[in-house]
C-alpha cells in the first residue's frame, strides 16, 4: 500500500485506545503459551462454571428451537421477569416495555451514547473507572470529562458539580465500582441525583456488580424521586451467573426513550440471541443458591488477598463489591513498572491502575476471580520478588 493505515481509518476509531485488560491479558496468554506458569489476575471474569440450571434451560430452549429472531426488545417474558425484579429488589418503577435486552451490558452502554450522545457533548466518568467508558463516548462523539475521587472516603467524587457546563449531558455512574469496588451510598447518590435534576443531565447507572456485595446494600439512583425520567439502569448476566461468554445484558429506559434505542438497536444488532434469552430468564427464575455461593467465596477471597498485600506493604483497603482490589503499590513504582515486574518475575499478570485514569499512576488491579490456593501462590511470589 502507498499510504498509512492512520490515512484509512476514521477518526473515531484513531480517538480512542487499545483496552489496557485486553492488552495485559494478551500478554499473560503468550507468557503462558511459552511455558510459563502465569496466575491470571487480569479479566473481570468469574472462574465458575455457569449454573446447571442455566445450561439446561438453554439446552432446553434450543431443542424447542428457539432458534429464529426475537422481537427487537426481547423475548416479552424475559422483560416482564427482568420489569418485576427492578421492581421488587431495586425499588424501580418500570414495566416491560421500558426494558430492552442487549448483546450484554456493554453493548447497552455504547447503544445509550450513539442514540443520545454527539460532537461537542460532555459525558462525565469519575476517575478511575471502567476502560470502556471513555471509548464508547469518544466513539459516540462525545467528550469524557474526569472527576477525581478520594480513595480515602470510599472514592467518593471530589466537587463534582464543579465539573458541571452547560455542555454535560449524562453522568456515568459505576456502583459497585470497576476497578476500585466501591459502592456508593445514599448521601452521595442523592448528590449526584440533585444535580441531574436540577440541571436535566442524563444518569447511566451501570449495576452490573449489584449482587457481588459484601458489608452494604446496593441502592439504585433510578429509585430515587425525581431520576424516572433520566436514568438508564444497566445490567446484565455475566458477573453474578458466570456467563461472560453468554453476551446477554439489558437496559431499563426512560419510557420517551425506549423508541429512539430500539431504532438504533434494529439497525445495528438486531436482537440477542433467542435460546440465550431462555438461559437468562432462568438465571432470574431460577434457584440462587450458586450464585449465593460464589458470592460468599469472593468475600474469602477477597479478605485473604487484602490482608495478604497489606503484609506486603502494598496499601489496599478493602472492597466493598464486585472482585477486585486495587492497592496503591507506590512504596515499588508506578503501577506499570510494578506490573511488569510481576509479570516478568514471578509470572502473575495484573492491570496498571493508569488504565482506568490518571489518578491509578500508583495503582495495580487485581481481579480475584481465581481460586484461594491461586491467591496464596501469587502472594508468595509477591513476597519473594519484593
Amino acid at each position: 500500500m502507498s499510504f498509512g493505515l492512520n490515512e484509512i481509518l476514521s477518526k473515531r476509531i484513531l480517538k480512542i485506545e487499545d483496552s489496557s485488560t485486553i492488552k495485559y491479558s494478551n500478554r499473560a496468554k503468550q507468557k503462558k503459551l511459552a511455558g510459563y506458569d502465569v496466575i491470571d489476575f487480569t479479566l473481570g471474569e468469574p472462574d465458575f462454571d455457569t449454573p446447571e440450571n442455566i445450561k439446561q434451560a438453554t439446552i432446553k430452549s434450543l431443542n424447542r428451537g428457539d432458534t429464529h429472531y426475537s422481537a427487537g426488545p426481547g423475548i416479552l417474558e424475559l422483560r416482564e421477569e427482568l420489569s418485576e425484579k427492578l421492581v421488587r429488589e431495586n425499588n424501580i418503577d418500570t414495566i416491560a416495555q421500558n426494558i430492552i435486552v442487549t448483546p450484554g451490558a456493554k453493548q447497552a452502554i455504547l447503544t445509550i451514547m450513539m442514540v443520545l450522545i454527539e460532537k461537542g457533548d460532555e459525558v462525565i466518568i469519575f476517575d478511575p473507572s471502567w476502560v470502556s467508558y471513555e471509548a464508547c463516548i469518544k466513539l459516540a462523539g462525545g467528550k469524557p470529562v474526569r472527576v477525581p475521587t478520594d480513595p480515602e472516603y470510599g472514592f467518593k467524587p471530589v466537587n463534582l458539580s464543579e465539573y458541571i457546563t452547560p455542555k454535560t449531558k449524562m453522568i456515568i455512574l459505576n456502583s459497585p465500582s470497576n476497578p476500585t469496588g466501591a459502592v456508593y451510598g445514599k448521601s452521595i447518590l442523592q448528590e449526584i441525583a440533585d444535580i441531574s435534576i436540577d440541571n436535566d443531565i442524563f444518569v447511566l447507572a451501570d449495576e452490573i456488580y449489584e449482587k457481588i456485595i459484601y458489608d452494604n446494600k446496593h441502592i439504585s439512583i433510578g429509585s430515587f424521586p425525581g431520576m424516572e425520567n433520566l436514568t438508564f439502569t444497566v445490567n446484565g448476566f455475566s458477573k453474578a451467573y458466570a456467563m461472560t461468554g453468554w453476551r446477554i445484558g439489558y437496559m431499563n429506559a426512560p419510557d420517551y426513550l425506549v423508541k429512539p434505542i430500539l431504532k438504533y438497536q434494529s439497525h445495528s444488532i438486531s436482537n440477542v440471541n433467542t435460546f440465550i434469552q431462555y438461559g437468562a430468564l432462568e438465571a432470574i427464575k431460577g434457584p440462587q443458591n450458586e450464585r449465593d455461593n460464589m458470592i460468599a467465596e469472593f468475600r474469602e477471597r477477597r479478605d485473604i488477598l487484602v490482608e495478604g498485600l497489606n503484609k506486603l506493604g502494598f496499601k489496599c483497603d478493602v472492597p466493598q463489591g464486585a472482585f477486585y482490589a486495587y492497592p496503591d503499590v507506590s512504596e515499588y513504582g508506578t503501577g506499570e513498572q510494578v506490573t511488569d515486574a510481576l509479570l516478568e518475575e514471578a509470572d502473575i499478570a495484573v492491570i496498571p491502575g493508569i488504565g482506568f485514569g490518571k489518578s491509578g499512576k500508583y495503582h495495580i488491579r487485581i481481579s480475584y476471580a481465581s481460586s484461594v490456593s491461586r491467591i496464596k501462590e501469587a502472594l508468595l511470589r509477591m513476597d519473594s520478588l519484593l
